[in-house]
C-alpha cells in the first residue's frame, strides 16, 4: 500500500447490506495492495445506540445519525449508500455535489426519473474528477468476471440465448411480517427491483449486450402480511394489524438482446426451497457457460468443438491465482464466499478513484437497469406486450 493520503469513508445505512459493505471496507486493504489506504471514518443511521452498535461491531471510527451533517464534514472523501431505496437519489445528488465519491447499492434508485437525476449528478460531478458507482456486486465473483472474459475471448461463439433466474424464498410463510422491501414507497419494486436487478446487470455485463425489448408478468402471490414490529435484512417480527403488500413477488419476463439473442429471466422470492439461487446460463454456437451462486467457485463450460465422444459439461474450479481476484486469497481450491465480492468491489473503486478513471457499474449503467425494470413493468400493466426499453441517455 502507498504512502498516499488515505480515503475516508461515511456508510450510510448499517443493515443487512451495510454489514457486507462493511466487511468489504475492513478486508480490503488488509488483503490487497490498495493503490491508496482506506478508513472507516463513520456510519450513519437514524437509531443513535443501533448505529452506535453497529459502528463497535463493524469497525467504523464513529457513529453519527445525520447524514448531511457528515456529507458536509471535509475529511469524508467517499459515501457509501446502503438504505433503502427510496433515499438513494436524495443522498448521492448531495454527496456527489459536496466533491464525494459515492458507491450506492443496487437498484440504483426507485423510478426512472430518480436515476436519472443522479445519472446526471453523476456526469456533472465526473468534469471534476468525482467517481460513482453503483452496487452489482456479484460482478466481482471471480467465476462471473471469468464467465464475461471467457465469453469475450470466444468461448460460446456467438451468443444465441441466454437464460438468467434469482430464486429465494423467505417470503413462502405468509405470516412473515410486512418489511420496508415490501413497500412499493420505500422499496420501489418487489423481486424485479430487488434481485431482477441482478440478473439483468449480469446477462448484460457477461454477454456485453443490451436488454433492447422485454415481455414479462408480475404477481404479488401474498396481498396482505402482519405490520412489522421490529426487523433488519430478511428477517423480522410480526405486530399487531395487517397491511398491503405494494409490490411484486415474483416477476417473469423474456428479454430480447442487443444483437437478436433471446434472454428468459425469472425472479421471485416464492421459490420454495430455493434460499439465495442465482443462475445464469448462456448459450452460443459454439459453446455454453453456465454459473450457480450456490456453487459460486465453480463454472460449467461446454465446448461444441471438442471430440464428439469428449463433449459434455466440465467443471471450471474458480481458485486458481490466474483467475480474477484470486491471487490475493489462499492456495489453489481453498473456496471463497458470499462477502468476498464486497471486498472486491472496494479494490476496484479504489484503484478507479486512485487512478482518476470512472468505475463500473457507472450511473449509466444503473440507469439502463433502472429502464429496464421499468419497461417490465409496463409490460406486465399492458397484457405483457412487448416493450421497448428507452434508449440510454450518451454519456461522452
Amino acid at each position: 500500500m502507498t504512502s498516499a493520503r488515505p480515503l475516508r469513508v461515511a456508510m450510510i445505512g448499517y443493515g443487512f447490506m451495510g454489514a457486507a459493505h462493511s466487511v468489504g471496507w475492513r478486508q480490503a486493504p488488509r488483503v490487497f495492495d490498495l493503490a491508496r489506504p482506506v478508513e472507516m471514518a463513520v456510519v450513519v443511521g437514524r437509531n443513535v445506540d443501533a448505529v452506535a452498535s453497529a459502528a463497535a461491531k463493524w469497525g467504523w471510527a464513529e457513529s453519527a445519525t445525520d447524514w448531511r451533517e457528515v456529507i458536509a464534514r471535509d475529511d469524508i472523501d467517499v459515501v457509501d449508500i446502503v438504505t433503502p431505496g427510496d433515499s438513494h437519489a436524495e443522498i448521492a445528488i448531495a454527496a456527489l455535489e459536496a466533491g464525494k465519491h459515492v458507491l450506492c447499492e443496487k437498484p440504483l434508485a426507485n423510478t426512472v426519473a430518480e436515476a436519472e437525476a443522479m445519472a446526471e449528478a453523476a456526469e456533472r460531478a465526473r468534469a471534476r474528477g468525482i467517481r460513482s458507482m453503483v452496487g452489482f456486486t456479484y460482478r466481482r465473483v471471480p467465476a462471473v468476471t471469468l464467465l464475461r472474459d471467457m465469453i469475450a475471448e470466444g468461448a460460446v461463439g456467438t451468443v444465441q440465448q441466454v437464460r438468467a433466474a434469482y430464486r429465494q424464498d423467505w417470503l413462502v410463510d405468509p405470516g412473515m411480517p410486512l418489511a420496508w422491501r415490501l413497500q412499493k414507497e420505500h422499496a420501489g419494486s418487489g423481486a424485479l427491483g430487488d434481485i431482477g436487478a441482478h440478473i439483468i446487470d449480469m446477462t448484460q455485463f457477461v454477454t456485453g449486450l443490451d436488454v433492447e425489448r422485454v415481455t414479462g408478468t408480475l404477481e404479488t402471490i401474498v396481498k396482505q402480511r402482519p405490520l412489522q414490529a421490529a426487523g433488519s435484512g430478511l428477517s423480522g417480527s410480526a405486530g399487531e394489524g395487517m397491511g398491503e403488500v405494494t409490490v411484486d413477488d415474483a416477476a417473469i419476463f423474456t428479454g430480447r438482446l442487443s444483437n437478436g439473442a433471446l434472454a428468459s429471466f425469472e425472479a421471485t422470492r416464492f421459490a420454495t426451497g430455493r434460499k439465495n439461487a442465482l443462475t445464469v446460463e448462456v448459450s452460443g454456437d459454439r459453446g455454453a457457460l453456465a454459473f450457480d451462486l450456490e456453487d459460486l467457485n465453480s463454472l460449467r463450460f461446454y465446448d461444441r468443438t471438442a471430440p464428439e465422444g469428449r463433449q459434455g459439461f466440465t467443471q471450471i474450479l474458480v481458485t486458481e491465482p490466474v483467475h480474477p481476484y484470486v491471487a490475493a486469497w489462499w492456495p489453489a481450491g481453498h473456496m471463497l464466499g458470499y462477502e468476498h465480492g464486497f471486498t472486491h468491489q472496494v479494490v476496484d473503486l479504489v484503484a478507479a478513484i486512485d487512478a482518476g478513471v470512472d468505475p463500473h457499474p457507472s450511473f449509466a449503467e444503473g440507469l439502463f437497469v433502472q429502464r429496464v425494470l421499468d419497461a417490465v413493468e409496463r409490460s406486465s400493466v399492458n397484457d405483457s406486450a412487448w416493450t421497448a426499453v428507452a434508449s440510454p441517455v450518451p454519456v461522452s
